[in-house]
């Protein structure tokens, strides 16, 4: 497709699409809002954004009332797991990403598929100019299995501009969209584009090659009309308020506006390929190796740095793991086919932000962070690839000492699962030795573990129950006891356990959100008291989590929060506020909140700042909360203020979250911040806080962990009877600190003169050795069994080795601390005649039931079984033909 050349009043550049996109809509009465965070915080269902609706879920479920029934925007999203799992094919097609932006537009029961198939024409074609002729609409071709037609209402829409030929029925799969196994669903009309040459379009038709993954035929926009709710026995029912969803690949429509044949050559990722073709000394398009890795690179480093502005660290955890395993990947392709074995995609962040800053600013407010963090894990990463080098090595040896080729497929994949090593990279190395790998095994392997998370991750939730219409009212601000009734319940099922989600129309639990756990407590009735053994919150919707239904739901009940827990809470969470202020007045106002985690029994704080805080510092910082605390300054809450107005006040948010156009603000004097959490009523109620626990859990990401109120005095009743303890042990000293020093040093001169006598004891034992040396066919050969620390055998071993220089072969079975020790050193010139230390007492450590191995000069094993030491020196003496 030949686009080169530009016409007058042609959008072209990427930031111009983007902002056309958003122009057009707004001409058609749409709000244009920012794109939600790509980390999503508070929905349990996600732990990214892969779609442009996830922002609006609670209003398509109709759980939160629309404020605007237009909306456009331009939305940061990220597939890499569950059903939408690209990260394997990213790289080595062309238009395949882990973060993609998606363009779309939405209709909350305001217009339908008429307005929705006409405006998108029109932008197409008449604002973006692309050719009507390669374009082509599918529609739903219907299900007689569910009773549904074809969807002839979408078909005649599109009729007004495409010739029936190029208007195409699809299946279900492909034109039936489905939020997931239950919920709003409907039939959808997808557009796609042909960008091959006038050539190829002559020869084959492109109407054969929608929806076949073909490269240059492909899906630009999908126009879902979302018109039924999808139940769990897997009936439809109709919406209520029927909703329109668009979603439009932004990289994709670059490619088709800039007359491309790969995203990958668009203005959104050639600035960073060409910086990563610099740095590698290389040019893209000159090896297809080369070009794969730059492709996953380009496409990583924009996933990893908005993950991280988000507020999202790498991590062993949930979406920690996701950013983890997407850097370790990049950082992988550039070691293996870039030759960088230094941290280098730190370096790409500066173009990554000139391209992508001016619309997405969270890029650059968070650039320095962001740099420090993907440096420090490439670095760890890099560190990982050569122990994995090193352990594929001995892997490689131990097999080849079997007489075999093929490792097994066992041992690639815990080289993959333990050490991160990936399976590509060990069948390269192994390619390069001659060898081969398993890969049936390792794919029963990775098999067994993906079924083992479904099974801990598969949940069965049945339909809801609706008791009685109405809006769920959360009343927990002002009440922590309230009559209730529930609106409706359903059960779930999980790890063969049982439980129920019950919403009530007056509900005093909060909810889990915002690093605060949620409330327990109990309903209650005339006849029972169920426990309510957690509060969670989906799609905006509050649900109190219970073992058991009331026997009666439909009737009236008291809902009561356990107002212990509660206030325990509540003190750690309005600690954490103090705590923020503090931290921004000691260390500086770089610090920002990067994360938090609030329960009955303590806190936990994440905070940007660059070094270790000194003991000086946390002091100061507790000192200052304390004071407040005394101070019992009163909370002033403003229940329900415009953003503007809240930022006037001076009120910190907490980066990455995304806040609508009211807020909550709770003050404590000098802290002000954005929240929607419980609260004390004045800090005095706090009681104190005191600091556990500093440390770092990224680059320039430290951890505070503190307890308040009663838990602080339990951990100074811990610390004086730990004081109490000693000075008994110590005859009552009044001075602690002299008797414990004085101990100390008389502990480390009894320590040297141990160590005098142990060295007295090696070298009496080394001189006996000496005297009872067996020459064995030419070999010196020194056997000792007897009971010496494994250290000492060791500095033996050496020292006889250093006298006896040729033709030693020193072999002892030991006893330290009543566990059996094997020890061998060897001679050089008998290493070089064949003989390996390592191999010697792995074979041997069996007989007492152990393991080990070492140099071909010097290897020991421990093990269980003392009495089978001596058969294990007979052995090792055997195989040496000794």
């Amino acid at each position: 497709m030949n686009n080169n050349k530009k016409r007058e009043g042609e959008v072209r550049l990427a930031k111009d699409i983007r902002t056309s996109f958003q122009r057009f809509f707004e001409s058609k009465g749409h709000k244009i809002v920012p794109s939600a965070p790509m980390v999503i915080k508070d929905d349990p269902t996600l732990m990214f954004t892969n779609a442009g609706m996830n922002q609006f879920k609670d209003i398509i479920l109709g759980n939160q009332p629309a404020n605007y029934k237009r909306v456009a925007d331009s939305q940061k999203c990220l597939r890499v797991s569950g059903k939408h799992n690209d990260l394997e094919e990213v790289g080595h097609d062309t238009y395949h990403h882990t973060m993609f932006e998606m363009l779309g537009n939405w209709s909350f029961g305001d217009y339908f598929k008429k307005e929705a198939i006409e405006w998108a024409w029109e932008y197409l074609v008449g604002v973006l100019k692309l050719d009507p002729g390669r374009l082509y609409a599918t529609v739903f071709e219907g299900s007689a299995a569910e009773g549904l037609e074809r969807d002839d209402e979408a078909a005649g829409l599109w009729a007004q501009f495409l010739p029936a030929g190029r208007i195409i029925d699809g299946n279900r799969k492909d034109n039936f969209w489905e939020m997931g196994d239950t919920g709003p669903c409907g039939p959808c009309s997808e557009i796609h584009i042909d960008l091959r040459s006038d050539a190829e379009r002559a020869v084959t038709d492109g109407l054969t090659l929608v929806n076949r993954s073909h490269p240059q035929v492909i899906e630009i926009w999908n126009l879902v009309f979302m018109q039924y709710n999808r139940k769990a026995d897997g009936s439809l029912e109709g919406l209520p308020a029927r909703v329109i969803d668009t979603g439009m690949g932004f990289e994709r429509l670059c490619m088709a506006i800039q007359g491309k044949t790969s995203n990958y050559d668009t203005d959104v990722f050639q600035p960073v390929i060409k910086e990563i073709a610099g740095m590698s000394g290389t040019e893209y398009g000159k090896d297809a190796r080369k070009d794969i890795a730059m492709r996953v690179i380009a496409d990583h480093i924009r996933t990893i740095a908005f993950s991280i502005a988000d507020g999202q660290l790498p991590s062993n955890a949930k979406a920690g793991y996701v950013i983890r395993r997407i850097l370790r990947r990049a950082v992988r392709y550039g070691y293996t086919f870039l030759g960088q074995k230094q941290a280098f995609m730190y370096k790409l962040l500066p173009v990554l932000i000139e391209s992508m800053g001016d619309a997405y600013p969270e890029l650059i407010a968070q650039q320095v962070l962001t740099g420090k963090v993907i440096k420090e894990e490439e670095e760890t990463f890099l560190h990982t690839l050569e122990t994995g080098i090193r352990l594929l090595d001995k892997t490689m040896a131990d097999t080849k000492a079997a007489g075999r080729n093929e490792i097994t497929g066992k041992d690639a994949f815990t080289l993959y699962d333990t050490f991160g090593f990936p399976l590509d990279l060990t069948g390269l190395i192994l390619r390069e030795n001659g060898m081969t790998v398993d890969i049936a095994e390792f794919d029963a392997e990775m098999r067994k573990q993906k079924e083992r998370a479904r099974n801990a991750a598969a949940v069965e939730t049945g339909d809801w129950v609706v008791l009685k219409e109405g809006n769920p009212e959360f009343v927990g601000y002002d009440e922590v006891c309230t009559e209730a009734s529930v609106l409706r319940y359903r059960q779930v099922r999980q790890k063969n356990k049982t439980l129920y989600q019950i919403v009530l129309d007056r509900n005093p639990f909060y909810a889990e959100s915002g690093g605060q756990v949620g409330d327990v407590g109990w309903l209650i009735t005339e006849e029972e008291q169920i426990r309510v053994l957690d509060t969670r919150k989906e799609n905006n919707l509050q649900m109190l989590i219970t073992e058991q239904l009331p026997g009666r739901p439909e009737s009236g009940m008291a809902a009561k929060v356990d107002t212990e827990k509660r206030a325990a809470s509540a003190a750690n969470h309005s600690a954490t506020h103090l705590l923020d202020a503090a931290l921004r007045e000691v260390l500086g106002t770089h610090v920002e909140q990067k994360g938090s985690w609030v329960s009955p029994d303590g806190l936990r704080f994440d905070f940007s700042h660059y070094q270790k805080m000194t003991g000086e510092e946390i002091r100061r910082v507790e000192h200052w909360v304390n004071v407040k605390i005394r101070e019992n300054i009163r909370q002033i809450e403003y229940r329900s203020i415009p953003v503007a107005e809240a930022r006037k006040l001076g009120a910190i948010a907490l980066f990455g979250e995304k806040y609508g156009d009211e807020v909550r603000v709770v003050r404590f004097g000098p802290s002000i911040e954005f929240c929607g959490g419980i609260h004390v009523e004045a800090t005095g109620n706090i009681g104190m806080m005191k600091i556990v626990s500093e440390s770092s859990i990224a680059a320039g990401v430290r951890r505070i962990e503190a307890v308040t109120g009663a838990k602080v005095e339990e951990m100074l009743d811990t610390v004086q009877d730990t004081i109490a303890g000693l000075r008994s042990l110590l005859n009552h000293t009044p001075d602690l600190g002299t008797a414990v020093r004085t101990c100390l040093e008389e502990n480390a001169a009894l320590k040297k003169q141990v160590e005098d006598f142990m060295k007295e004891k090696q070298a009496m034992l080394k001189d006996e050795l000496l005297k009872n040396v067996r020459e064995i066919n030419g070999i010196k050969v020194i056997r000792y069994q007897g009971s010496m620390p494994a250290e000492a055998v060791k500095n033996i071993a050496f020292q006889l080795r250093g006298e006896i220089t040729g033709g030693l072969f020193f072999v002892a079975g030991t006893v330290d601390a009543s566990k059996p020790v094997l020890t061998v050193m060897l001679s050089d010139d008998l290493v070089a005649g064949g003989l390996n230390a390592g191999q010697l007492v792995r074979e041997a450590a069996g007989l007492i039931q152990g393991g080990g191995g070492g140099q071909p000069h010097f290897a020991t094993a421990g093990g269980k079984n003392v009495g089978n030491l001596g058969i294990a020196i007979d052995h090792i003496m055997e195989s040496a033909n000794l």
